[in-house]
């Protein structure tokens, strides 16, 4: 199939109808952050009749003040080194200096036009949402595959549904410190990792799992899936709604800010499905 022709075929699907469905959370003042990161803050710097222009017309803006890993955002590759290197074996120090890193910076994630798969954890269990700490292993996520019919593979990405989103506006609860937060275990991480997924997303803060009391003390998961194996990975995901929908697999669409040197991009991922 030449060029023009896939583009053809691209477009007339598009044209037949698609819709699609919100994939990341709003960003808000007071929303939950990680303890690592700083919190998101907006408010408008000017309000309409701050100044009004001589035929009446007025205009209002706001100034933001957030970090890279706040609300939905994908990781960079710059974000985790392990023993001083990054993934590749990149130098981490060498690559930071100067205030922004000039190796796996968050303006060479690539933009994530690509085939999503939904792994529901909490439907295979048969609840609403998983407790607080509980791991998800390999084995969870092979059956949560065979559930959905669909096993993510190369350059997929691997959506992983905990059912913690519906704790998200309470932000003691969802961040989990005292109780813990459901997770991708290690092993899960290597399963994802054996399927080449471009990227790995999750409805918690963190992704991975987070036993009670430890909160970010180490983050295994991380290690194995951003500097063993160059995996992006998407955190504060809102799944609730494509779980309700019954998706399972569809087309996933995520385009994070090119930020030079960064370590992370808030990102609005949708799934694109048809109409």
């Amino acid at each position: 199939m030449t060029t023009a022709t896939s583009t053809r075929a691209l477009i007339d699907a598009v044209t037949a109808g698609t819709r699609t469905v919100e994939l990341g959370q709003p960003l808000f003042t007071g929303m939950p952050t990680s303890p690592n990161h700083p919190g998101f803050r907006m408010t408008l710097i000017r309000r309409h009749g701050d100044a009004v222009r001589p035929d009446g017309g007025s205009a209002s803006n706001e100034i933001l003040v957030t970090g890279g890993h706040v609300g939905t955002h994908v990781d960079a590759l710059s974000h985790v080194s392990h023993d001083g290197l990054l993934h590749g074996g990149v130098d981490a120090e060498a690559a930071q200096r100067g205030g922004l890193h000039t190796e796996h910076g968050a303006e060479r994630i690539p933009p994530m036009i690509t085939r999503g798969v939904l792994l529901d954890i909490p439907a295979v269990r048969g609840t609403s949402a998983l407790e607080p700490g509980e791991g998800v292993s390999a084995a969870d996520l092979a059956t949560a595959a065979e559930r959905a019919g669909a096993e993510p593979g190369p350059g997929d990405a691997a959506l992983v549904r905990t059912g913690w989103a519906q704790r998200f506006d309470d932000a003691a609860s969802y961040l989990g410190h005292d109780t813990g937060v459901p997770g991708v275990t290690e092993d899960g991480a290597r399963w994802l990792a054996e399927r080449r997924v471009v990227a790995a997303g999750a409805d918690t803060t963190a992704f991975e799992r987070i036993p009670p009391g430890d909160g970010h003390r180490v983050l295994p998961v991380h290690r194995i899936l951003l500097v063993e194996h160059g995996i992006h990975i998407v955190e504060h995901m809102a799944l609730e709604e494509a779980a309700a929908q019954g998706l399972t697999e569809f087309l996933f669409v995520l385009t994070p800010l090119r930020i030079v040197g960064g370590t992370g991009s808030p990102v609005r991922p949708v799934a694109v499905v048809g109409a």
